[in-house]
């Protein structure tokens, strides 16, 4: 089996035609076929069902299509390893995070980073954590900072724990007090609270719902369904109260009051992941010590 048949291969998978392909990887279109016949000679099985203007995977095409492209993407990552000099004065980093671990620890990490390596791009990849993970798996991230525990454990990343942090109740200080005025605010104070409250898939989102529910009651929503800077401007708003990470409210605490969340408290685990069976590019891995070392 051979790289550029591979190549190949994906081509007709995602063009689902010869002749297009053969364009896309810049290869006459008879060499083409005959190295996609060549393949499947050596797999021993059809790789397309191959009809007049329709083109379409067998279940061997299908079953090898998600394979191929992980070993493209592993390459790319290799020609890139392999690209950058010795100083890391260029390469990139494809970094995933959640969005609100973007606006409470990543500036200050990425501001120090591109000022020693001002050459390297950084690919920032927000979304939640089951998606990063899925990224990652797949080769088109080199690392991710997501929420412990994961969605679904997967044995093929290695996660370390990055930080522990505290979540906190933020609200408009035109708006009462939450917790009846007190310094700290319980889960079940919230029980009277209206909540805004982030969009599905947000981590934050099925810690703080599971969080009510262990206290005994569902969470009632004044507004659903946004990122965390406008769940932020809805809590100044005032319509409702909203809970964030503390690095989070510190960060954008103009116009919010910071209630600390009552012992044993809440808490999340912050934890940066990578693939287990290949090593981050260089300037990832440079990324991921002062990470680990901020």
């Amino acid at each position: 089996m051979q790289f550029q048949q591979l190549q190949y291969f994906v081509a007709v998978a995602e063009t689902r035609h010869f002749t297009r392909a053969a364009d896309l990887v810049h290869v006459a279109q008879p060499s083409l076929s005959q190295q996609i016949k060549a393949l499947e000679r050596e797999l021993g099985a059809d790789l397309f069902l191959r009809a007049r203007g329709n083109i379409t995977l067998t279940d061997a095409g299908e079953a090898l299509l998600p394979l191929a492209r992980r070993i493209l993407a592993d390459a790319d990552t290799a020609r890139h390893e392999v690209q950058e000099l010795v100083q890391l004065r260029r390469g990139r980093v494809r970094l995933g995070a959640t969005p609100s671990v973007c606006t409470g620890l990543l500036p200050d990490v990425l501001r120090a980073f591109h000022d020693r390596y001002p050459g390297i791009q950084l690919l920032i990849e927000e979304s939640g954590s089951h998606d990063l993970v899925r990224h990652l798996a797949r080769g088109a991230l080199d690392l991710a900072l997501v929420v412990l525990p994961l969605p679904t454990p997967s044995p093929a990343l290695t996660t370390v724990e990055l930080l522990r942090e505290d979540l906190v109740v933020v609200s408009s200080p035109e708006a009462s007090r939450p917790g009846g005025g007190r310094r700290t605010v319980g889960i079940p104070d919230l029980e009277g609270e209206r909540l805004v409250m982030f969009r599905h898939g947000y981590d934050l989102r099925e810690l703080t719902v599971a969080a009510c529910r262990s206290a005994g009651f569902e969470p009632d929503f004044a507004v659903e369904g946004g990122e965390m800077d406008a769940v932020l401007g809805f809590v100044r708003a005032g319509l409702g109260v909203a809970v964030v990470p503390r690095m989070v409210a510190a960060r954008s605490g103009r116009g919010l009051r910071v209630t600390p969340i009552a012992r044993p408290g809440l808490h999340r685990t912050i934890a940066l992941a990578h693939r287990s069976d290949v090593a981050p590019p260089r300037a990832a891995r440079e990324l991921q010590r002062m990470l680990l070392e901020r």
